[in-house]
């Protein structure tokens, strides 16, 4: 319940971060401030303080300039303290991320009048591990290092520059001049050095660590239970989640969630639980295993291990004489050749139903694979257990060397289960169905090989069973959240309950006097790419002339090179294309070209469309090259497009001019970054004006002012 007390905290905090920072209130900041404070406020507790009923969650649209951050901390963290639960902001990029650890909430803290403590969550794989590395420094893992899966996985000897880097790190481990985590290493570290000292899930062995008191991962993670605000990211929540909750982040039953970016929350998600194995590669660590599991055994054959180790290389090898089997299947059965545009090829399987054939295959596997999960499951227990106790005729540390290895062996057989388990119960259509689909891939020294997926198309049950049903209370913003002015795309993919509060917070931008929508009479439509190609080379000289700072978007990186390559050798000089240098380079010598009172003009894709931030005359221009509509060429969405069409609804209308839409939106806010920017959008694509769809792409769009040639 929203009490009295809460209303006046929170409005005082407001107050006095507007005084302290001699700022203006702002109609839209005030607007999500109320409804992220009556939604968090609205979950119905028992008196032990669990939730009742179904989770509250806001999902709330506020473009940039509204303040956001501001908005949903100052509603919050009061709420959550008063509710005694942990509040987790979480973002879909490291730049946000950074933003509100390091800039946003000490601003807050300092000025809002709110006491509170934050820390930022990490996962395992930015931490060292001290085990891992007093065992390179003492050289007790040489012998294990067999066991590793892929080759970037195998831990080569240890050169004289390296030891030297480990030494620091030890040195600095001892003074206290390092806490253990990678991103405070005042060098770069390259990836093979660093993952040489780190650790996963599935290789920690947690409180039998005889390191655990020293352990960095641990002490962050026992830091988080002590603070009011944790800032995380999109892909470390899911990781929890699946994990059961509470591994990483505090128990979700206990937390409130801020999903900043939270457009990317469904994508996400389904990236995350998807699973694949490549077949030539799987036989590849498996004959690898075996051979380690071969010299393992003379040394773990007093162990009680020992009668789970020699049952291992009989099952590893029916596995793989099983997956040679199921590539000639394949290999017979599976387009291997690109298409006429040079694609990777692939074969969906239609409404998720894998053959017969596959089928059996695929049980076969599962059940292989499961033996071997259970077997090693059986030896990384006994393993574990000796590491403290000194029993199972094994020391301590040889038992903590074998743990790791054994381990990792471990998470993949359990894998490829879960992966061959969904293949061989894909009999009937699920609602919404699983993507599964077979693709052709280069595999070591270029071979052939098969990469067997199996994915979510829609994340909505699995976020409904992992996040809505489990968590306290949930807030999802996002500069773009709807499509064609609704909700409906994001609750089809994301799954919000349907008692959901929904809301669009008016903008601070006066766009109709600061931005004009400009659609020049064009002869060409990009159906006919080649001249469409052409009309860009001679119309962007024209359009970009006047513009000091200019933002160039395509929708395909062929066309973005053919257009550079037919202006003149004058223009070339002054673009910036996305590939040429790294995504922060090509930004920092523009906005150098720019300060220099030189004209700029970027050259960009998808990705720059979205997160870049150039207010005022480093882009008073946006040009779009064509309406980014996705092809369904790719197997989640072209199997999202099969079960549209399957249940009556029209693909293209249905999840292509929506999702096309959300992209213009998210190019066009590119050009309005403070009150003060001004400057026009221009959309080289007549089919706005010229197809049934096009007005609702335009009435979707900010509501600049209109030049429709």
């Amino acid at each position: 319940m929203l009490t009295d007390e809460l209303k006046a905290e929170i409005q005082g905090a407001y107050r006095h971060l507007l005084d302290s920072k001699s700022l203006k209130p702002r109609l839209g900041q005030r607007l999500m401030m109320a409804e992220v404070a009556r939604t968090l406020a609205g979950a119905d507790m028992d008196a032990n303080g669990h939730r009742e009923g179904s989770a509250k969650v806001c999902v709330a649209e506020a473009g940039t300039g509204t303040g956001k951050t501001i908005a949903y901390t100052l509603s919050a963290i009061p709420i959550a303290k008063a509710l005694d639960k942990t509040l987790i902001i979480s973002t879909a990029t490291v730049a946000l991320q950074e933003q509100v650890v390091h800039k946003d909430l000490p601003d807050i803290l300092q000025h809002s009048g709110l006491h509170f403590t934050f820390a930022l969550a990490k996962g395992r794989g930015r931490y060292l591990c001290l085990s891992k590395l007093d065992s390179l420094l003492q050289g007790t893992n040489s012998n294990h290092q067999s066991l590793a899966l892929y080759p970037d996985e195998m831990q080569q000897q240890v050169q004289a520059q390296d030891q030297k880097v480990y030494d620091a790190m030890l040195n600095s481990l001892s003074t206290g001049d390092w806490d253990g985590d990678r991103d405070n290493w005042p060098d770069e570290l390259e990836v093979s050095l660093w993952s040489r000292v780190t650790t996963d899930h599935a290789q920690c062995t947690g409180r039998r660590c005889p390191n655990i008191r020293q352990c960095y991962f641990y002490k962050g993670r026992e830091a988080l239970d002590k603070v009011d605000v944790i800032v995380a990211n999109h892909d470390l929540v899911l990781a929890d989640l699946s994990l059961g909750g509470g591994a990483i982040l505090p128990d979700p039953e206990d937390c409130i969630y801020i999903f900043d970016e939270g457009h990317h929350l469904p994508e996400k998600a389904i990236n995350h639980f998807s699973q694949f194995s490549r077949v030539r590669s799987t036989e590849r660590w498996l004959d690898q295993g075996a051979k380690a599991l071969a010299k393992a055994a003379p040394e773990l054959s007093t162990t009680t291990a020992n009668q789970y180790i020699q049952r291992l290389p009989a099952i590893m090898d029916s596995l793989k004489q099983q997956l040679g089997m199921l590539f000639n299947h394949l290999e017979a059965n599976v387009q291997t050749q690109p298409d006429q545009r040079g694609a990777i090829p692939y074969h969906r399987f239609a409404q998720g139903i894998v053959p017969e054939p596959l089928r059996l295959a695929a049980q076969e596997l599962a059940g292989g694979f499961r033996d071997m999960h259970d077997l090693l499951d059986k030896a990384c227990n006994i393993l574990e257990e000796a590491i403290n106790t000194q029993e199972h005729g094994i020391t301590g540390p040889e038992a903590e060397a074998w743990y790791s290895s054994f381990s990792m062996l471990r998470s993949r057989a359990e894998g490829n289960q879960h992966l061959w388990q969904d293949y061989s119960g894909a009999t009937a259509v699920e609602e919404p169905p699983q993507g599964r689909w077979v693709a052709v891939v280069e595999g070591a020294g270029g071979q052939l090989d098969f990469e067997v997926s199996s994915s979510p198309i829609l994340a909505a049950n699995t976020l409904q069973r992992y996040l809505w049903s489990r968590c306290f209370s949930a807030v999802v913003t996002s500069a773009t959240i709807t499509a064609l002015g609704s909700f409906e795309r994001f609750m089809m993919r994301a799954g919000t309950p349907a008692d959901a509060a929904y809301i669009v917070v008016p903008s601070p931008f006066n766009h109709a006097e600061a931005g004009e929508l400009v659609v020049p009479a064009m002869r060409s439509e990009p159906s006919n790419a080649d001249a469409h190609t052409e009309e860009l080379i001679e119309l962007l000289p024209q359009i970009l002339a006047a513009d000091s700072g200019s933002l160039v978007l395509f929708s395909s990186k062929r066309q973005l090179e053919n257009v550079y390559d037919g202006l003149p050798l004058v223009w070339r000089q002054k673009i910036l294309r996305q590939s040429d240098y790294s995504k922060q380079e090509v930004l920092r010598r523009h906005r150098a070209a720019i300060d220099d009172k030189q004209q700029s003009i970027l050259f960009g894709l998808a990705s720059f469309a979205e997160g870049v931030d150039l207010p005022g005359d480093y882009c008073s221009h946006v040009v779009i090259a064509k309406i980014p509509f996705a092809v369904p060429d790719q197997p989640v969405e072209a199997a999202l497009s099969e079960w549209i069409e399957l249940r009556g609804g029209n693909p293209f209308m249905d999840i292509s001019v929506p999702d096309a839409s959300l992209r213009l939106i998210q190019a066009s806010g590119r050009l309005l970054r403070t009150e003060s920017d001004s400057g026009k959008v221009t959309l080289l694509d007549r089919r706005v004006v010229s197809k049934r769809y096009g007005r609702a792409l335009l009435d979707a769009l900010p509501p600049f002012r209109h030049s429709l040639g």
